[in-house]
């Protein structure tokens, strides 16, 4: 009801209001003063002669609390200044009545004007202040507040809790400390704990986010407090002190990106490649893995195309749903397919094919993660190798125009499943090409893709921002890089450029030592690198040991023969391939492999195949510099 009629108000009414309440408290103020000084004088006049002075003060009292501006500090804002001003208010109030003594009514005690100010002093100052706690007591009463928890009980955690008791949405209900001497304190109104008992409080209290207000510690140090925190499975915020807010010295910039010339080895081509948009438009296009990084990109340059249609298939829900909502809100008056399914599952691809009469494969999906696919053989095998042979021949029977396969750097000289499979996929579609009149089938070779699923980088930033330690398999180990934009524009000028049979490769410049990529993130983002030279640094680079079936350097190419494309960057690889019956066998023993669980016969056939078709390519090269 309180906080009704307050609120009620307007501005105006509001200062009329609290300065009709300070006339009445220095009515009561000056009656108990005069009450308190009659048990010790008891010849002071009555009450009834002292009304003219008692309306002299009240009148008096008002224009003065106008005057020091006490009706216009807000509930909310009343805090230390106010009550300077409620004492200086006070007192000329007080002064005031001395210097009528005499005047109006007989002459009273300077001890009752003494008394009179004092409790004026405490009167005014009260009232507001209990006005201000049971208006905000009642308005916070309805609302779910954020109960927080403070990290620091230092200068910045105190100008925290400060600032939050004046916000009606967040509570501050404790301080925890690193600093013995602090701990069991009560500091800013709020008790300090240790940190240990962090999990307690959470629970007790509840808790639902820790701020750390401890902008003095260095960034490591506070990334790794925050992991710890999370790992409790609290939400955690950082707050950087006022001073630096305010400007008092320059605010550190918490992440500064690296240059992506830097990470590539070479300047950004996505300017440099020619569009693609003769080749897409008014055409309807199937792209598989359409949730994953390449695939996703695949699908926003198509759009700019203006294809007549294109489906998008994944077994991923979520990225599947994520590039369909993406796309629907930018592919105006176009056709967008979302399928929800494997590109192992033939019924449903050749009904994909025939219903949308699909003119234009890429295909994008795969498992491509390498320490999850060495220990998931027959996962990766079947979906990466039958589920491409699946996806191809389906292609040909429904008289596809062109299917681009998305391979991989690691598909050259392959010394994991990965690669394997990758390259035992690339030799499929090889196979179909030199048996398909109709279908141009076509592949494109690149390396890494900055930041896609999997990759290096994600993962350095993620071990950056929890203050490290940054780890690498071995110092010197290299990639290649290239931007998922570059990736999908490559792809889609392969299915401009095709024949058949082409292995398409970018021109990806110098490969990037990843020792170098580390340590320019780790600097980038405002942090040094701690090592034997320099013991006193942030992050530690820690070497793991390079993982099974991994290589030191990655290759583009298995021949060194190279022919030209219509574009300069793009380049067209020569290499050798199994024959029809070879690759039916390679298929048919792998298949039995898969349906068998048996992971050391899949391993056998890839590296009989694959080791074959790399012996293959390595006498056809001897011979070549024979004949030479």
């Amino acid at each position: 009801m309180l906080y009704r009629l307050v609120t009620s108000l307007t501005r105006t009414q509001k200062q009329w209001l609290f300065m009709l309440m300070d006339a009445g408290v220095i009515a009561i103020a000056m009656i108990s003063a005069m009450a308190l000084n009659a048990a010790v004088n008891p010849d002071l006049p009555g009450t009834d002669q002292l009304i003219p002075m008692i309306l002299g003060l009240v009148v008096t009292g008002s224009a003065l609390s106008w005057w020091f501006g006490l009706p216009r500090f807000t509930l909310n804002a009343y805090d230390t200044r106010g009550i300077v001003r409620t004492a200086g208010f006070a007192l000329v109030c007080g002064g005031f009545g001395g210097l009528f003594n005499g005047m109006i009514v007989p002459p009273l005690s300077l001890a009752v004007y003494f008394n009179f100010s004092l409790l004026l002093l405490v009167l005014a100052a009260s009232w507001r202040i209990l006005l201000r706690y049971a208006t905000i007591e009642v308005y916070r009463r309805g609302m779910n507040r954020m109960r927080v928890l403070i990290y620091g009980a230092g200068q910045t955690g105190q100008q925290l809790a400060a600032a939050l008791r004046h916000d009606h949405a967040i509570e501050p209900v404790a301080f925890v400390d690193d600093n013995p001497t602090l701990q069991s304190q009560v500091i800013a109104g709020l008790r300090v704990h240790a940190p240990s008992a962090i999990k307690e409080l959470i629970a007790r209290k509840g808790i639902e986010r820790v701020v750390l207000a401890m902008p003095s510690i260095s960034q490591p140090q506070l990334a790794r407090i925050a992991h710890r925190l999370r790992l409790i499975g609290c939400e955690v915020h950082a707050l950087p002190s006022f001073a630096e807010l305010v400007g008092e010295r320059e605010l550190k910039k918490r992440v500064s990106p690296v240059s992506l010339d830097d990470l590539l080895g070479r300047n950004r081509l996505e300017a440099e490649l020619p569009g693609v948009s003769h080749a897409y438009s008014g055409r309807r296009i199937l792209v598989t893995g359409a949730g994953g990084s390449i695939g996703s990109e695949l699908c926003r340059q198509l759009i700019a195309c203006k294809p007549d249609c294109v489906v998008l298939v994944d077994h991923s829900e979520l990225g599947l749903y994520n590039i369909d909502k993406e796309l629907r809100d930018i592919a105006h008056g176009m056709t967008i397919v979302p399928i929800l399914g494997s590109v192992l599952n033939e019924q449903l691809m050749a009904e994909i094919m025939q219903e949308h009469r699909i003119e234009v494969v890429l295909h994008a999906a795969a498992y491509k993660h390498l320490p999850l696919v060495e220990c998931n053989v027959l996962s990766g095998l079947n979906n990466n190798v039958i589920g491409t042979k699946v996806l191809a021949d389906i292609a040909r029977e429904a008289g596809v125009e062109r299917f681009i396969l998305v391979s991989s750097d690691k598909a050259v000289r392959p010394t994991n499943v990965m690669g394997a499979s990758k390259r035992l996929a690339e030799l499929v579609v090889q196979d179909l090409a030199t048996r398909s009149a109709g279908t141009r089938f076509s592949m494109v070779r690149f390396g890494n893709v900055l930041g896609s699923s999997g990759s290096v980088i994600p993962l350095f930033e993620e071990q950056i921002a929890r203050g490290g330690p940054v780890t690498l398999t071995d110092p010197k180990v290299t990639r290649y890089f290239m931007t998922v934009s570059e990736a999908a524009r490559l792809v889609l000028l392969a299915g401009s450029f095709a024949r058949g049979g082409d292995v398409f490769v970018l021109d990806m410049g110098d490969p990037v030592p990843i020792k170098k990529l580390a340590r320019q993130m780790i600097e980038g983002a405002g942090y040094t690198v701690r090592d034997a030279k320099h013991p006193d640094g942030d992050i530690e680079i820690e070497i793991t040991g390079l993982r099974r079936g991994e290589k030191l350097h990655e290759e583009l190419l298995i021949s060194p023969d190279m022919l030209t494309t219509p574009h300069h960057k793009i380049l067209r690889a020569q290499e050798s391939y199994l024959s029809e019956f070879e690759i039916a066998t390679a298929l048919k023993d792998l298949r039995s492999a898969i349906a068998g669980l048996d992971e050391d016969m899949a391993r056998s056939v890839i590296a009989r195949w694959v080791e074959r078709c790399k012996d293959a390519e390595q006498t056809a090269q001897a011979d070549e510099k024979a004949r030479v």
